[in-house]
Parts: structure tokens; sequence; C-alpha cells
């Protein structure tokens, strides 16, 4: 079954429920999580992707030392759905 994309104040205001996550010119919902080194960046990233793939959903991961960005959108909608906040909140409940 085919995700619905969300209209504007949907998004919104689902976003306003997720903490440090923002929408980009791309029209994808993204965070940049900070760690104290490497590995902990690596840590957190093979555990979004275990969630990620639990979900067959999978975000943008970029890592950069100790840093690690996501963004999540739902290609095949054009757009941002219910999938891609359902998988923020998985992810703001791992540890870092």
């Amino acid at each position: 079954m085919k995700a619905t994309k969300l209209n504007e104040s949907e998004i919104q205001a689902k976003l306003a429920t997720l903490s440090g996550w923002s929408l980009n010119d791309a029209g994808e919902i993204t965070k940049t999580y900070v760690f104290s080194g490497f590995p902990q960046s690596l840590m957190f990233a093979t555990a979004v992707g275990v969630l990620a793939e639990a979900a067959q959903h999978h975000p943008d991961i970029l890592i950069r030392w100790n840093k690690v960005t996501l963004s999540l959108t739902t290609h095949d909608a054009g757009g941002l759905t219910d999938k891609d906040f359902d998988l923020a909140r998985q992810i703001e409940g791992l540890p870092h």
C-alpha cells in the first residue's frame, strides 16, 4: 500500500512533536546528531540501519567523524509521509 503524502500543515504539526528535526530545502526532515567520536557515530548509524530495515524505510545517512546527519522522505510518495515521522520517533528512542 502506497503511503499518502502529507500536506504542509500536517508536516509542520508533526515536525513540532520532534526535537531538533527540521525541514530542509529538498523537502526532507533532517537532524544531525553529535557524538564523542567516530566509533560512536558508526554504532548509532548501525542502530538506525536496523530500525530502518525493520520498517522497510531507509534514510539517507551522512557520517562525518563525530556527526551523523539523517534525512528522511518517502520517495515513492513524492514527499513526506507518516512513515518518515514514525521512523524519526523510533530514532529518537535510540541512545544518543
